[in-house]
């Protein structure tokens, strides 16, 4: 019975060591997630700024008035 009584330990030993495991990734898998959502929020903010500062620069031709010697 002593065999037995230590393999069921040792068990336990491995499962408690597995779910400590699995809740530290599961932790930093939650903090992956939440630093995604905020790269994918400052890329998009990002991507309007240099939309906003490209109009400027690379204003549609024809809106432009007609140069002075026409």
């Amino acid at each position: 019975m002593d065999e037995l009584e230590q393999r069921v330990v040792e068990l336990e030993t491995r499962v408690a060591f597995q779910e400590h495991a699995l809740n530290e990734m599961s932790d930093a898998l939650a903090g992956l997630r939440l630093q995604s959502a905020q790269h994918a929020e400052l890329l998009r903010r990002s991507l309007d700024e240099l939309k906003q500062a490209r109009g400027g620069f690379f204003a549609d031709p024809a809106d432009e008035p007609p140069p002075p010697h026409y």
